[in-house]
């Protein structure tokens, strides 16, 4: 990287300490998605450092793991971030990816839904059973 005046900048590195520090995960998440192909630290010293660009794949590889996508999703998503300069591939893979990604949801949120139902329906019987045998276990005892 060059500064304005031609110059060479030094680019900020980043420690595995500092980058989970930061981003709140742990290093042992940060070596997996290493080992996963997902981030490749460079070495310094035999020290893996990170620069900008580790830390905004790492955001990013973060946010998709929060969404739901799968560490091979979000791989295939990185992969194509490095083969297509105008980012068009990348954008239909992410919108393909999100879309898919809505129905998932949209259909989990339904079947919670019901499950709720039957949940609320099973309490109100158990309320009313209750206070049915409430109501008998005084008679019972005064006879």
């Amino acid at each position: 990287m060059r500064s304005s005046t031609g110059h060479p900048v030094e680019e900020r590195l980043y420690s595995i300490t500092e980058l989970a520090r930061e981003l709140g995960v742990s290093p042992r998440a940060i070596r997996l998605y290493e080992a996963k192909g997902l981030l490749r630290p460079q070495r310094v010293a035999g020290t893996r450092v990170y620069t900008r660009r580790d830390r905004g794949r790492l955001k990013l590889i973060l946010r998709g793991k929060r969404l739901g996508f799968s560490l091979a999703e979000i791989g295939e998503y990185l992969a194509l971030y490095d083969v297509d300069p105008s980012r068009v591939r990348q954008l239909e893979a992410l919108l393909g990816g999100v879309r898919r990604r809505i129905t998932q949801l949209e259909r989990q949120r339904e079947d919670l839904e019901l499950t709720l139902e039957e949940l609320r329906e099973i309490e109100r019987e158990a309320e009313a059973e209750l206070a049915r045998r409430r109501e008998q276990a005084p008679a019972a005892r005064a006879s």
